[in-house]
């Protein structure tokens, strides 16, 4: 076996050469929206008073699920602002939010796809096995050559990285829904576009909204990484930590990425639990309003059940007209 190698390394090699030279000037575009869209957020969310910022957090966490959230949102967020990290977690939060709003917005169409085409589907999958097994210290070296340095490859990096889990769950989601209700939409003369909107994706919310937290969680992971390509945010500061052996202010800034996953996963998953929308959800599965659901989607009029009281007294006149 002397001598035996596969030149793999080689082929990656000139194919990531031949993206650079031919598609150069789509990934300038790609880095000026994302360098654009992320700087705009950033000053959005560092030039407030950083009390306004807290408001705005623990209204929204009130809104989605209580007091109780907006208590703890309030409190972890002035912890960031005591341990003097405010301006880096911001600028951490909006790398994440670019990241994840990107990841989902590829996610979700690839998993409806990929859930209505088993052919899709088969193709999709080994896909996203490599993208989640494979090192994602390795999607950095062509992120940096493709959009040199700053957030922009730790943005790219953060997205490749976080879509798998939002493709799979969606998939999952739309696969899930009980295939008696797809066949009474279909029996009801409903479209495909129709079924899809108004009856799979409403029975598989839960489990989409479980892969958009997922892909905020991933993003988050990554902070550290988008922080070795000279990403601004915490992810900077913990890489500085490492280079000079600084205990606590690794620790500050690991405090403050914690503190950050906690407040968006709670409040994603308090979306997903809200009870408005799972009032919905329940009444779209049971049978009635499934059919009376189906029937408004497809566009026809219902047919009106007989109630119990109305068959009483149907009965009742039958019995007098045979006496």
């Amino acid at each position: 076996m002397d001598g035996f190698r596969i030149p793999l390394g080689e082929w990656a090699e000139a194919v990531v050469d031949f993206l650079g030279d031919a598609f150069g000037w789509l990934f300038d575009l790609i880095a000026t929206v994302l360098k654009s869209v992320y700087g705009g957020l950033e000053w959005l969310l560092s030039a407030p008073p950083f009390w306004i910022i807290v408001v705005v957090f623990a209204a929204l966490a009130y809104a989605v699920r209580g007091w109780k959230l907006a208590l703890g949102t309030a409190v972890g967020l002035l912890v960031i602002v005591g341990v003097d990290q405010w301006g880096a977690a911001m600028d951490t939060l909006a790398l994440v939010v670019v990241a994840a709003l990107v990841a989902i917005v590829i996610a979700i169409p690839i998993g409806i796809w990929a859930a209505r085409s088993d052919r899709v589907s088969r193709v999709v999958r080994p896909v996203l096995d490599f993208l989640q097994t494979m090192p994602a210290f390795v999607y950095l070296i062509p992120a940096i050559i493709f959009f040199g340095v700053g957030a922009v490859p730790g943005m790219i990096a953060t997205i490749v990285f976080a879509v798998a889990p939002g493709v799979r769950l969606t998939e999952l989601g739309i696969r899930g829904v009980d295939a008696e209700i797809v066949e009474a939409g279909q029996a009801f003369g409903a479209t495909p576009a129709r079924i899809l909107r108004q009856i799979q994706i409403p029975l598989a919310l839960p489990s989409i909204m479980a892969g958009i937290n997922q892909v905020i969680m991933l993003s988050l992971s990554m902070v550290v990484i988008a922080g070795m390509v000279g990403a601004a945010g915490l992810g900077g500061e913990i890489v500085r930590a490492i280079g000079r052996i600084n205990v606590g202010l690794g620790f500050e800034a690991g405090i403050a990425v914690v503190i950050l996953a906690m407040i968006l996963d709670r409040i994603t998953s308090a979306l997903n639990t809200s009870p408005r929308r799972n009032d919905r959800t329940k009444s779209v599965g049971t049978p009635k309003t499934t059919d009376q659901a189906v029937s408004s989607s497809a566009g026809g009029a219902e047919t009106p059940r007989p109630t119990h009281n109305d068959q009483s007294v149907n009965s009742t006149r039958m019995e007098r007209t045979s006496r």
